[in-house]
């Protein structure tokens, strides 16, 4: 079962509940365990702060990823981590890329619960593995591959534990 925490941080628009609910439950369908996660929805300034915070660089992302690294034994909890996805990124993403901008939502909450699952995306040989499972779960819900028009090998997004 997934306790989902969304927290709207913005006045801008932004999908369902429901919708949220379902694009994690997809992407987290491979943990058996119960699951607690937050996503909070933010605008460009405080996505601009937490990216500079976390990553030292002074631009909003479109997703942040934070999964929880807190030993069992001190906390028994099914916590996964955070999500914080800045709205406007992900609309003005969606319009530069000629996506739906529901599809673009959909593969950026995928996207960040692999990563609270511990996908990531620095090597080639992951990056491919974290895609595939990201097209996969994408058509599921009848949405286009998210990478077909993709001349780069550009990852999408980085965790709090990336490096450049």
């Amino acid at each position: 079962m997934l306790e989902l925490d969304l927290q709207i941080a913005t006045q801008a628009s932004a999908p369902s509940e429901a919708e949220f609910r379902q694009w994690c439950e997809l992407a987290l369908r491979q943990r058996t365990a119960d699951s607690e996660m937050t996503i909070r929805l933010v605008d460009e300034a405080e996505g601009r702060e937490l990216n500079h915070t976390w990553r030292q660089k002074d631009y909003a992302t479109n997703v942040l990823s934070f999964p929880a690294d807190v030993p069992d034994e001190f906390l028994d909890i099914p916590l996964l981590g955070d999500l914080v996805i800045c709205v406007a990124v992900v609309e003005r993403e969606a319009a530069e890329q000629g996506k739906a901008l529901n599809a673009h939502w959909a593969h950026l909450v995928i996207h960040g619960c692999l990563h609270l699952l511990g996908y990531d995306h620095i090597d080639d040989d992951e990056a491919e593995e974290m895609e595939a499972l990201e097209r996969t779960l994408l058509a599921e819900l009848g949405f286009p591959d998210p990478y077909a028009d993709d001349e780069a090998d550009v990852p999408l997004t980085k965790t709090t534990k990336d490096s450049e």
